[in-house]
């Protein structure tokens, strides 16, 4: 069955409510997403009726609550074309998985003249693990060049990579810019070189088809709490060969094979990365995400955004004094626009919006160095989701008509 686009919004019950007096419009989706029915009641079903620890039982519990597992881990593996489950490792997220790849591989493989390539656009969860195995391996951390429009372009990446670069890692697409980048194009010429490709999938992997295997990327890590599931769990994607040879980055119970009493062996691929008790729970309400996801389908997903970002961008330049940053081209670009409004800050820009019942996210975005290049401190931003409409922009453009005539009015 497919769940079409008028009908989707009817799914989320959070978004039936009102906030200080008006009808919830919740542009905050980059942030994190809303959750459907289907992904509370599958929550609510494992807790209701199987909850239990994985793996270590044969009792009936726990035999459902492992399929449920690692029924999840084949969703994911399917939904971004892994080669196998041993590829998918469950995380609490991007941050944790980005921070994986810097500690476990990178602080093995890196030395003194080596080059970790990034750019300008991360977030700060792909900026500050490459800057701490710059200090601890004496590697160097180089940036590649934005355009005006804040895209890359492929000349600058072929300018900044040399032989001496080991790691290219880079959002598929911006939280800031919505700029999509070309993975796999980079990804050849990092691989040209010698180098992996690492991506951070956050902002992707909701919204458009991830195959990694055709993006032939090396680590991919994306979070469920934006593509419509559970907080606190994520995925790290790693090419085999390379997660077999990477140690752990956390021991104890779930990843052991055996324990003596002066050393320990690890369990295979891909439990080896998972010690503890895992995040049961959130990877069933993840496998539940990616089955209303594909149901809805990706591809209707990202067409309906491209609709939205270009409806966005069309109304917000009727506003006179208001800045819109990235790139202008609508099919270049993430269903958000990033802006600010001459005269008033960012954060009473979202204040006002908010007494009109409209969620927007305002600040830096945790990408500090992005502000410094586009010379501002903070922005606002709109971000849309399978369950906004053209009306939510409308009262959008509205709310920040107010905005602009209520600070005028008060300076």
């Amino acid at each position: 069955m497919t769940i079409s686009m008028q009908d989707v919004r009817q799914l989320f019950p959070i978004l039936h409510q009102e906030v200080n007096g008006n009808p919830l419009v919740y542009l905050d989706s980059a942030a994190t997403s809303q959750k459907p029915l289907s992904v509370i009641k599958a929550l609510d079903e494992y807790y209701r009726g199987y909850n239990s620890n994985v793996h270590r039982g044969v009792h009936t519990l726990g035999t459902k609550a492992t399929d449920g597992y690692e029924g999840a881990r084949e969703k994911v593996r399917a939904f971004i074309n892994a080669a196998s489950t041993e590829e998918v490792i469950f995380t609490r997220g991007t941050t944790t998985a980005l921070n994986m790849v810097a500690s476990s591989y990178a602080r093995e493989n890196l030395n003194e003249g080596d080059e970790i390539v990034i750019t300008y656009m991360e977030h700060h969860s792909n900026i500050i693990p490459w800057q701490q195995v710059a200090k601890k391996t004496g590697a160097t951390l180089k940036y590649i060049p934005l355009e005006e429009d804040g895209t890359i372009s492929i000349e600058k990446v072929e300018e900044t990579v040399t032989s001496n670069t080991k790691i290219v890692s880079m959002a598929h697409v911006s939280n800031v810019l919505g700029t999509i980048n070309p993975i796999k194009e980079v990804a050849k010429i990092a691989h040209s070189h010698g180098a992996i490709m690492v991506v951070d999938g956050a902002q992707s992997t909701p919204h458009i088809r991830v195959d990694v295997q055709d993006l032939d990327v090396d680590f991919f890590a994306f979070s469920s709490h934006k593509m419509c599931g559970p907080t606190g769990v994520g995925v790290l994607y790693g090419k085999k060969h390379l997660l077999e040879n990477m140690e752990p980055v956390e021991f104890g119970g779930e990843m052991i094979d055996f324990v003596g009493l002066h050393d320990s062996t690890w369990k295979e691929l891909p439990w080896k990365f998972e010690g503890g008790t895992p995040i049961i729970a959130g990877a069933i309400g993840l496998g539940a995400a990616i089955d209303f996801l594909e149901e809805v389908g990706l591809e209707n997903i990202e067409a309906h955004e491209h609709k939205l970002a270009e409806y966005a961008l069309h109304r917000m330049a009727e506003i006179e004094g208001i800045t819109v940053f990235g790139p202008n081209d609508p099919m270049n670009r993430a269903g958000l626009v990033t802006f600010n409004i001459e005269g008033v800050h960012p954060h009473d820009v979202a204040t006002v919006l908010d007494a009109e019942g409209i969620a927007v996210r305002a600040g830096h975005h945790c990408a500090q160095p992005l502000m410094k290049w586009l010379n501002v401190s903070a922005t606002a931003r709109a971000s849309f989701y399978l369950y906004n409409t053209t009306d939510d922009i409308d009262k959008l453009v509205k709310g920040l008509v107010k905005t602009k005539e209520y600070f005028s009015d008060v300076f």
